[in-house]
């Protein structure tokens, strides 16, 4: 645009309210936006769509946009099929259904049947899958559904044969799986109690594990365990392969230290008792011979090891290590027993590799992978002799593999043919200094044969907390902005799990200001080696994502030429008070009880550190009125306070979607509709044109 005063931004009223913070008095004139039912704000919602998306429809290419990402997203997706009985279930995705449909099979090479299919649900595909869990002879499959993108879900028992619904409900469920007893009478899971006030804001606080017998009404289920001495505890309640023990992991928030209780499910009254309860590692039990359990963690190892340890002796000094921590910077992902082996998901340079090991922990063979790139959805249990598994990367489409251990390789099963071509294209791992020398690993894919000479478009992606590293995958939208001639950059920074714990530690709570160094000096090498400039570069990232380039952006507003906050954490001193927010304080610490946290997050809060009268880049926020995760108030506060301040002819919007949350179970349509705004918006701020062949 080139004046901002014409864009009608609505008119958001100012409050008199103020906090105290150690003597800090802190303003908080937006504070109504909070209540996202109330009728002053859904007026605001409405008037601030209104604005969004009539600056969208004079984008003329947007149409052409949205019918090319329909047409890359227009191919049929699978999920790694598991074996439950008798049964082969899978997950798939003809193209454009708005949800993924669970199907069942008795061969591979059958014609499936359908288990359950979601889209059924909802006229408008709002109903989403969650987690499923299936009774050891896979007669029946517990499931979880999630209505208009929240975390609250309801579960249901279906009986896998008939494809037909139990009378079982259970409500009041989140952040919960389900785990079967092994004769399949019943399963554990985790609830809250119902909601005093509204659903989607109020505290998640006192998780409680229960018990539900199969035939029986929720006010039966049996409470198993909780802790109210302890609120701030969650919990996962899983039965061991054997079906002998019940493990009750604990947590606390995003910490990613736990303990570990457990039940011997064998002996007749047995009570839970501690099993790992030192809570100053990462435990993981990966399955056990009796009371001999194996366990993945990184205690005494910061990049992991696989150790056994035995429940009559669980002390450290008794430990057998079966897989040591490996040299270099290599960390060890992940663990699961298939063959009655340890198959072992390595990471190096954000970079995965699959191997082998005995159970004495005898390195055998490493699986081939296709290229670099990342490997997810492992299924297969301990007496299988095959296992299957998903890999993907930029520009290979994620494809599904069966591994048959007694021939020692892997073969695609289901290897998607869509309407793109990756041979033009190519993906290249750089690495670049930040702010203090560290040196950072950021992929970048784009056109063989770029020129560069500054004038490329450029979307620079990054996440960077919560021990998550971002790896390689393929996406049908990162498709779409290749073919519109930019390049795409992912930037792995500290804060995630790309390097192990030290990786982590580097970048939360005092060392959070690490992360946006790493995210501001990734952009100021694609700057200065000539790949883009400042005008041709756009930054993006979702829920932690969007406190990075929230960040980032009133930092160094002069570096970038359009920004996309998506879910973003932007108020860091009231994260803590709506939903799950508080139990994000392992990577922001506790602002209202701590000093120091609170001199921290007041240095990169985004609503907080923006400047009136200060010349910011166009921003187009997103959000969903029903994300009970990073609740929208975030998104608000922050797009009222930079309209206001907005000096500069950038214009700052928000699109705020309607029956939708944080991401998850997102319909398709919506997806591509979401994406194909944020591309109209990238072409015209950064003055992008169109390749002619387009969309043609």
């Amino acid at each position: 645009m080139s004046d901002a005063t014409k864009l009608p931004y609505p008119e958001a009223k100012k409050v008199p309210q103020a906090d105290d913070f150690f003597g800090t008095r802190v303003a908080d004139p937006y504070r109504w936006l909070e209540d996202s039912d109330a009728p002053e704000t859904r007026q605001w919602i409405d008037a601030e769509n209104a604005v969004t998306f009539d600056y969208l429809s004079q984008v003329p290419e947007r149409a052409r946009i949205k019918a090319r990402l329909t047409t890359l997203w227009n191919y049929e997706r699978y999920g790694p099929p598991s074996r439950e009985g008798s049964w082969y279930i899978f997950a798939r995705n003809t193209g454009l259904q708005q949800q993924p449909v669970v199907y069942k099979a008795k061969d591979l090479t059958a014609v499936p049947d359908v288990l359950i299919d979601p889209n059924t649900l909802s006229t408008d595909g709002t109903v989403a899958l969650g987690a499923m869990a299936f009774t050891d002879d896979g007669r029946y499959m517990a499931y979880s559904l999630a209505e208009s993108g929240s975390d609250w879900v309801e579960w249901h028992v279906r009986d896998v044969a008939t494809s037909a619904d139990r009378p079982d409900v259970v409500k009041w469920s989140k952040f919960s799986g389900a785990s079967w007893l092994k004769d399949g009478s019943g399963f554990y899971y985790n609830r809250y109690a119902p909601p005093k006030g509204e659903a989607l804001q109020e505290l998640n606080r006192n998780q409680k594990v229960f018990f539900h017998k199969r035939g029986t009404t929720q006010d039966e289920d049996a409470l198993v365990y909780e802790r109210p001495d302890e609120p701030d505890w969650g919990f996962a309640a899983n039965v061991t392969e054997d079906g002998r023990f019940l493990l009750i992991t604990q947590t606390e928030g995003t910490d990613h230290r736990n303990r570990v209780f457990i039940r011997d499910l064998a002996a007749a009254g047995g009570r839970i008792g501690p099993f790992l309860d030192a809570f100053d590692a990462t435990y993981s039990v990966v399955g056990n011979d009796g009371d001999t359990f194996y366990v993945l963690t990184n205690k005494d190892a910061p990049r992991f090891r696989l150790v056994a340890i035995s429940l009559s002796n669980p002390a450290p000094d008794a430990w057998r290590t079966l897989v040591p921590e490996a040299p270099g910077k290599a960390v060890l992902e992940g663990a699961t027993m298939v063959n009655d082996q340890f198959v072992t998901l390595w990471m190096t340079d954000a970079r995965h590799a699959v191997r082998l090991y005995t159970l004495d922990g005898q390195a055998g063979e490493e699986v081939t992978l296709p290229t670099l790139g990342s490997v997810t959805g492992f299924t297969g249990r301990r007496a299988h002799h095959e296992m299957f598994y998903a890999f993907g990367s930029f520009l290979y489409p994620t494809s599904v593999y069966r591994y048959d251990f007694a021939g020692g390789r892997s073969e695609a099963v289901r290897k998607p043919t869509l309407a793109f071509d990756p041979g033009g294209y190519e993906t290249a791992q750089v690495f670049y200094p930040s702010k203090d020398g560290t040196r950072i690993p950021m992929f970048l894919t784009c056109k063989k044969g770029l020129q560069r000479n500054g004038l490329n478009p450029t979307l620079l992606y990054g996440y960077g907390g919560f021990n998550i590293p971002t790896l390689p995958a393929f996406s049908p939208a990162a498709a779409g902005w290749l073919e519109m001639g930019g390049i795409y950059a992912v930037a792995n920074l500290r804060g995630g799990g790309e390097y192990g714990q030290e990786w982590y530690d580097a970048g939360r709570l005092q060392n959070k200001q690490n992360v946006f160094d790493d995210f501001i000096a990734a952009a100021e090498y694609l700057v200065r080696e000539q790949y883009t400039s400042t005008p041709k570069l756009a930054i993006h990232g979702g829920s932690n994502g969007g406190l990075l380039v929230g960040a980032c952006m009133t930092q160094r507003p002069d570096l970038f030429g359009a920004v996309l906050p998506a879910v973003g954490v932007l108020d860091m001193l009231r994260f803590d008070k709506f939903t799950i927010g508080w139990a994000w304080r392992s990577d922001y610490g506790q602002p209202d009880k701590n000093n120091a946290d609170f001199d921290a997050v007041m240095r990169y809060s985004p609503l907080h550190t923006i400047e009136p009268g200060t010349n910011y880049p166009a921003t187009l926020v997103t959000t969903g009125d029903h994300d009970d995760r990073v609740v929208p108030l975030h998104s608000f506060k922050f797009t009222a306070t930079l309209q206001a301040a907005q000096a500069g002819p950038a214009p700052i919007l928000i699109r705020i979607e309607t029956k939708a949350g944080h991401g998850a179970g997102k319909p398709t349509e919506k997806v591509i509709e979401e994406r194909a705004d944020m591309y109209g918006f990238l072409l015209r701020e950064l003055k992008m044109t169109l390749p002619e062949a387009f969309a043609k």
